[in-house]
């Protein structure tokens, strides 16, 4: 993903309350590993996620997405799935950071999910640099608050250490 990129997908639609134990179940945390964690993302909520997600595809969730543990396998396993980014009405604080920690693009936007806003299969534009979101199949638009530049440059070189690592080179 390049700065000021729009993402483009077919939305996966889940509920409030999607908690890290879902997303990646405990069973599965003998491994940081990304491509060892992808295969096993959503698989207690939607069993058809991991083998049908296609790269890009987004995620749309209710209030309190990623809640639970503090583990950072949760934004990682949704990453290495190939979700292009993830919205919510709202995200828990602590995958929140995690999703940023790790390059995963988030954004907040109650009104799409809303029944009917969004619906499994629905293809999406969603353009970071103006927190526009386009469901191409029925023709709603809503708006996210726009992603700060630094943080798309973070997305685009994949988290936090990779962009502080770039940060630091320039600076030298």
């Amino acid at each position: 993903m390049s700065e000021n990129e729009k993402l483009r997908g077919n939305a996966w639609v889940y509920g409030d309350n999607v908690d890290t134990d879902v997303i990646i179940p405990a069973r599965y945390l003998t491994t940081s590993t990304p491509d060892k964690l992808a295969p096993h993302c959503m698989e207690d909520i939607d069993t058809t996620f991991a083998s049908s997600v296609k790269p890009g595809d987004i995620i749309v969730g209710g209030n309190n997405f990623g809640c639970g543990s503090s583990r950072e396998h949760a934004p990682i396993a949704i990453k290495a799935a190939g979700v292009s980014c993830v919205i919510a009405g709202s995200f828990a604080r602590i995958f929140f950071r995690n999703a940023i920690n790790i390059g995963l693009p988030i954004l907040e936007c109650p009104e799409a999910t809303e029944p009917g806003a969004v619906n499994k299969g629905d293809a999406l534009d969603v353009d970071l640099s103006t927190g526009v979101i386009e469901n191409k199949t029925n023709g709603k638009i809503f708006t996210a608050q726009p992603v700060p530049e630094f943080l798309q440059r973070l997305f685009t070189v994949g988290g936090l250490v990779p962009y502080v690592r770039e940060r630091l080179g320039k600076a030298s």
